[in-house]
């Protein structure tokens, strides 16, 4: 079994800064838009995509009165440019008339929300309220069945959440799934990983059962 807190510390030192790659300038109610839009989609397209959207629509406010049409032309090269329309505008009247404009801040109300799954409401709930959560987006679950938490073969964001949530400390969960991207991006990337330069090598389950 790898060891979680050499995999933290080593992921610290490489990216000491977590940062979330949804551009959003802290406000709560643009991060839960872009990561609606970003179902399918790479955030640098949604960072580009986000940019005019919200000089169209500031706030949950303006976008809950939008036209839907609208909407769908400025997100379209997003792809599933009608359903995230659809549940752009539909979660922004919830969040203006359900919870008096503010994004709530528990899993429960969360997954209340238009389109809204887990792992939005995790990021949600670690970026914005610090409250431990597990993004169990595609980087985080092939990397850590790559290091050995549990099979490979698993794809289940669900199980694979609950499996991390009791191996990363709670304060620590958040910026862990952060710097899963990063760390997914430049060494473990699903094809062609860079096993030989990988700084976390001596902790991945694959790479010891080919030495």
């Amino acid at each position: 079994m790898p060891n979680i807190h050499n995999i933290i510390s080593i992921l610290e030192e490489i990216y000491p800064e977590a940062i979330c790659s949804l551009e959003y300038d802290g406000d709560p109610w643009k991060l839960l838009i872009a990561a609606r839009l970003s179902a399918q989609c790479t955030d640098e397209r949604v960072n580009i995509v986000c940019g005019p959207l919200f000089r169209r629509f500031p706030n949950a406010e303006s976008m809950a009165a939008a036209e839907q049409s609208e909407v769908e032309e400025l997100i379209r090269s997003c792809g599933l440019y009608r359903t995230k329309a659809q549940s752009c505008i539909e979660m922004s009247r919830q969040v203006v008339e359900d919870f008096s404009g503010r994004v709530p801040d528990t899993m429960e109300e969360l997954l209340s929300l238009s389109g809204v799954g887990r792992k939005i409401a995790n990021l949600i709930l670690g970026d914005i309220y610090h409250k431990p959560g597990i993004v169990a987006d595609t980087h985080c679950i092939r990397i850590n069945g790559r290091f050995g938490f549990y099979d490979e073969s698993l794809k289940d964001p669900f199980k694979v959440e609950r499996i991390l949530s009791g191996i990363v400390p709670p304060e620590k969960q958040s910026d862990y799934c952060h710097r899963m991207v990063l760390f997914g991006r430049e060494y473990c990337m699903a094809r062609g990983p860079r096993c030989d330069e990988c700084p976390l090598r001596g902790e991945c389950g694959r790479v010891m059962s080919d030495e």
